[in-house]
């Protein structure tokens, strides 16, 4: 080996580097390469790419005008401010099939660097997580625990809530420390944090203001937030079974978000099972794009205007069209 030449294993890992760094804009490659080639900073993990994610958003997200407005809105706002006062907090509701799951996760995978496998993305399921309401108080114990403890070791961390509306009443409410504008909890800065709340809570609500709105003439694209939230929150909040019910999170105006989901139209539908047969390798023939798309359930009975089970079945049919 030459005088003063660097070990192999070394310039292995320069090389790396100035690879991963080349592929971000050249403003923040010098910090970029310095900070996260040679460290195990978390923010490393974090590589929001805002481009991409609308692009997307408008490329993949079927029928979903307000969806791709509040998301970019909330995450664009949020990240231009190098010192939030509040964590991201952002609330999905809309009915089974309408693009929650799929929005959730395209988010987190322009975000960190390795989308949901990230250490530092954590996703929580009331049936998983929760099950037995007899263990409330267990479970707040816990999830206190978890967030703090995964807050403590990466301020820049995100958590995702599934199936809001099957979680037990009250014990979200052990989050509220977490979500507002103070500057320290328990020790720990959290205001680069990100919440997502996802629930079906609502989504017949937000169905019946499209349905009504149609019968008074006001196309689908032409409805906004305002036609929406009143809906959305009395019907979260005010019902037993959510676990937003009476929740101090509403009371206080933490959530900064709300995102409805619209039930989506015959034309939505027949958007989705072109892209599942793309997915899925397979010719895109008109007639089988017709048949998919008619024989899912639309609502209401006589108009059958809108799908009731919105795009969330037409993986499983394909198979029976070829």
């Amino acid at each position: 080996m030459a005088s003063g030449a660097a070990p192999a294993p070394v310039l292995v890992r320069v090389l790396l580097v100035l690879l991963a760094a080349a592929a971000r804009p050249a403003a923040s490659w010098d910090l970029w390469a310095l900070r996260c080639g040679f460290s195990a900073d978390c923010e490393c993990g974090f590589g929001p790419d805002l481009r991409g994610l609308e692009f997307d958003l408008a490329t993949n997200l079927v029928g979903q005008p307000l969806v791709r407005q509040q998301v970019m809105k909330g995450v664009r706002e949020f990240l231009e401010n190098p010192n939030p006062v509040k964590p991201l907090v952002m609330s999905f509701h809309g009915s089974t099939g309408t693009g929650k799951t799929f929005v959730s996760s395209m988010l987190i995978r322009y975000l960190f660097q390795r989308g949901l496998q990230s250490p530092y993305v954590h996703h929580f399921s009331p049936i998983v997580h929760f099950p037995h309401a007899e263990q409330i108080e267990q479970y707040k114990e816990s999830l206190k625990r978890w967030i703090q403890g995964n807050l403590t070791n990466c301020g820049r961390s995100a958590f995702l809530f599934d199936e809001m509306d099957k979680m037990h009443p009250g014990l979200i409410d052990v989050i509220i420390p977490f979500l507002g504008p103070s500057w320290v909890v328990y020790g720990t800065n959290y205001r680069k944090a990100i919440f997502i709340f996802i629930s079906n809570a609502g989504g017949e609500q937000i169905n019946n203001v499209t349905l009504a709105l149609w019968y008074a003439r006001k196309d689908r694209e032409e409805i906004s937030l305002q036609d929406l939230e009143p809906a959305i929150s009395k019907a979260v909040f005010e019902n037993p079974q959510s676990g937003f019910w009476k929740s101090g999170i509403i009371n206080e105006h933490l959530i900064d978000f709300v995102v409805p989901f619209l039930p989506l139209k015959h034309h939505h539908v027949k958007q989705c099972v072109i892209s599942e047969l793309l997915q899925q390798g397979l010719e895109v023939r008109p007639g089988v794009v017709q048949e998919v798309a008619d024989s899912i359930p639309y609502f209401p009975e006589e108009e059958k205007l809108f799908s009731s089970t919105g795009c969330k079945t037409v993986a499983s049919r394909i198979s029976f069209f070829f």
